[in-house]
This record gives C-alpha cells, sequence and structure tokens, in this order.
C-alpha cells in the first residue's frame, strides 16, 4: 500500500511540472498571439481547476486508503498475535512431550546399557571360563581328569552306590574309572573314559585334502589304540564281562567317530569294546538300573514267596473266624426269635388274667354266664350286639392259653 501512494504522488508533481511547462510556453507565446494566449490561459485555468479537483479527490482516497491500511494493519496485527501464540502454544507442548519422551527414552536406554554392561560382564565370566577350559583340555592328564569326573557324575546320577565301584583294581593290576556291578551273566562291566581331543582338533583344523587323510588317519589309530588298552586291560575272563565301555565324554567327537568312521567302530565291536557318549551313557546306565531292579527281584523271590504263604494263611484263620462270628450271629438270631415267642405268650397271659378280673369285678344281681370245664352252657349267650361287652373266657380257654 506504501508503494502505492508513492507512485500517485509523483504522478502529480509529474503532472504539474508538466504544467509549469506549458504556463511557460503559452507566456513565450503570448507575445506573438495574445488572443490565442488568452483563450489557451482560460483552457489551462480551466485544466489548472480540473487537476486541483482532482487532486482533491485523489488526498481523500489517499486519507481513506491510509484509514483503511491503519485498520487492516491492526487486524493483521491480532491476527498475526493469535497465530503466533497458538503456534508457541503448540510448540511448547509439543517441546514438553518431547522432553517427555525423551526423559523416558533415556531411562530405557539406560536400562539397557546396564543390561549390556551386566552381558559383558557375563561375556567376560564365560570368555575367562572358555580360556580356562581350553587350558584345561590342553593338558593330557587334566583333560582324562575332566573326562573321569563327567563319567563319575553319570553314574551317581543314574544308579544307587552299591552298583558300582570307581577306581576299582582287578586281579590283573589294572585299574579301571568305573566297574559296574551287574550279576552274572554278564557280569561286571568296566568303564574307562578316553578324550582323543587332539587328533580331533587336527582333523577339524586341516584346510586341505592331504592334511586332511593325515588328521583322519592319526584319529582313527589313537581311537584304535584306546580300544585295544580297554580290550587287554579291562575284560578278564571269569572276572568281569565279555565286554566294556569306552566313554568319550564330547559329544562332537563320538558324532565324528560314528559319522566318518565306520571302520573304527566295526573293529571295537569285535573287540567287543562298545564307544559311548554322555547321552548314549545315561541310557545305558538306565538300562543298567532295570536289569539291577530284576536281578534284585528274583534273589527275593523266594521271601517273596514265603510272605506270600504267610499271607495265605492269614487270609485262611480270618475266613475261619468269620464263619465262627457267622455261626454266632445265626445263634443269636434263633436266641431273639424264642424271646420274642416267650413275650408273646406273656402277652396272652397278661391279656386273660385282664379279662378274669374284669369278669370277677361285675355288680351283684348282673347274669353271669355259667362256667364249666367244658364249653359254655347252652343257655349262655355266645354273640353279643353292638355296644355288648366282650364275651368271657372260660376255664378251657385259659388251659389252652396255658398250654400255648
Amino acid at each position: 500500500m506504501d508503494s502505492q501512494i508513492l507512485t500517485i504522488t509523483i504522478a502529480i508533481a509529474a503532472l504539474g511540472a508538466v504544467l509549469l511547462v506549458v504556463i511557460v510556453l503559452i507566456a513565450r507565446r503570448g507575445r506573438r498571439a495574445d488572443a490565442a494566449a488568452t483563450a489557451q490561459t482560460t483552457q489551462l485555468a480551466q485544466a489548472t481547476e480540473a487537476l486541483a479537483r482532482s487532486q482533491g479527490e485523489i488526498s481523500g482516497r489517499l486519507q481513506a486508503l491510509s484509514e483503511n491500511m491503519v485498520v487492516s494493519q491492526a487486524t493483521l496485527n491480532k491476527t498475526v498475535e493469535e497465530r503466533l501464540d497458538a503456534v508457541s502454544n503448540r510448540m511448547g507442548q509439543s517441546l514438553q512431550a518431547s522432553a517427555a519422551k525423551t526423559a523416558e527414552g533415556m531411562g530405557a536406554l539406560q536400562t539397557r546399557l546396564a543390561v549390556i554392561d551386566q552381558a559383558q560382564k557375563n561375556i567376560t565370566e564365560l570368555s575367562s571360563q572358555v580360556v580356562s577350559l581350553q587350558d584345561i583340555l590342553s593338558n593330557k592328564q587334566a583333560r582324562g581328569a575332566f573326562g573321569q569326573i563327567q563319567l563319575n557324575d553319570l553314574v551317581i546320577a543314574a544308579l544307587p552306590p552299591a552298583a558300582y565301584a570307581f577306581e576299582f583294581t582287578l586281579s590283573n593290576r589294572r585299574r579301571v574309572d568305573c566297574l559296574i556291578l551287574l550279576p552274572n551273566p554278564p557280569g561286571p562291566i568296566g568303564v574307562d573314559a578316553k578324550f582323543p581331543l587332539e587328533g580331533y582338533q587336527a582333523l577339524r583344523a586341516a584346510i586341505d585334502e592331504p592334511a586332511r587323510k593325515a588328521a583322519r588317519r592319526a584319529f582313527a589309530t589313537d581311537l584304535l589304540k584306546h580300544v585295544g588298552d580297554i580290550a587287554d586291560r579291562y575284560i578278564v575272563p571269569g572276572e568281569t564281562a565279555d565286554s566294556a565301555l569306552m566313554f568319550v565324554p564330547s559329544e562332537a567327537v563320538y558324532a565324528e567317530i560314528h559319522a566318518n568312521f565306520f571302520d573304527v567302530l566295526e573293529k571295537s565291536y569285535r573287540a567287543k569294546v562298545w564307544i559311548v557318549s554322555p547321552t548314549t551313557l545315561m541310557a545305558t546306565l538306565h538300562t543298567v538300573r532295570a536289569v539291577l531292579k530284576d536281578a534284585r527281584m528274583q534273589e527275593q523271590a523266594h521271601l517273596i514267596q514265603r510272605e506270600v504263604q504267610l499271607l495265605l494263611r492269614d487270609v485262611g484263620r480270618l475266613r475261619k473266624r468269620t464263619s465262627n462270628l457267622e455261626a454266632h450271629f445265626a445263634r443269636a438270631n434263633a436266641d431273639v426269635r424264642e424271646i420274642l415267642i416267650s413275650a408273646d405268650k406273656v402277652v396272652k397271659r397278661g391279656e386273660a388274667i385282664e379279662d378274669v378280673q374284669v369278669a370277677d369285678a361285675r355288680p351283684e344281681g348282673q347274669a353271669v354266664p355259667g362256667l364249666s370245664r367244658g364249653r359254655a352252657s347252652d343257655g349262655a349267650t355266645t354273640g353279643r350286639e353292638d355296644g355288648d361287652s366282650p364275651p368271657l373266657l372260660s376255664l378251657d380257654d385259659l388251659a389252652a392259653a396255658n398250654r400255648e
């Protein structure tokens, strides 16, 4: 709006300048043509007057326009202020919500960082344990002790204490890691722990075919040596069973043997040395436990038979005593029946006596039927009408009631 006012002002100034130039030209030409000048002066005066009126109208319009601009500016400022306030409120709310979410996220992040720190500590401890385990497995004696401890834990968890013996010395002066005490047949079975870890690691570390073949050959040689040692040392005819167990305390080594060394397995079968892992040994020990339980049941069979005989004897005695009790109940029932019969007799006698007493208590002068040792006389009334007293009993009736 300010630029429009400035443009109109410049236009008016230019028009005024043009009018002055025209006046100057008319004045110069006035000398030559006064009449024409006078007419032109009149026209110029009229034009000047019209220009003045136009300038007044323009000034009024400019003033109205200025007032409208002031009102519009005030309305615009108010609208802008209201919108700025709304934007400020929304920005404040958004900032508060963002701050709350940020705080919540920071709390969750701190919790996760604490969990990560704990996990890092656990990983560090596990790494140290893995390093210590590697140190243990790198030493042959420590590796053998590791396998023997694992064997002992499995046997203790699966069998009763009387079913095994650790570090048992046989008659050939060989000490087996564990001897499972099974009855004959098959007899005690020796279990020896072997851990051919070096050959297995060399086999896993082989990068080409020649190295792999050499590692396979060395690994098979170690396995067959262990199988031969167990067969020679821990299978004693007449003392142990004709087979033994070779415990490999690693499922990975056991899986490698069964997957790629069939010739070693066949030779171990022929030598009657069964290669087992922790899982298969646990299954074997559960089978041994069932065999031991069955053997103990057979050993105690005569005791069971004796207990059954005693039980049958007790049952016979109980039946006899039950029969006696039944006889007592039958006798008691008979006695109760006899008592009821006697009670009925007493009741009948009492009723007869009561009838006699009633008959004796009749008023004097009342007709009393004649009594005789037989039935009532011909003149006696044998029947009665409704409302009469019941008939009196005769002596024969009383005698008959006594006999009953």
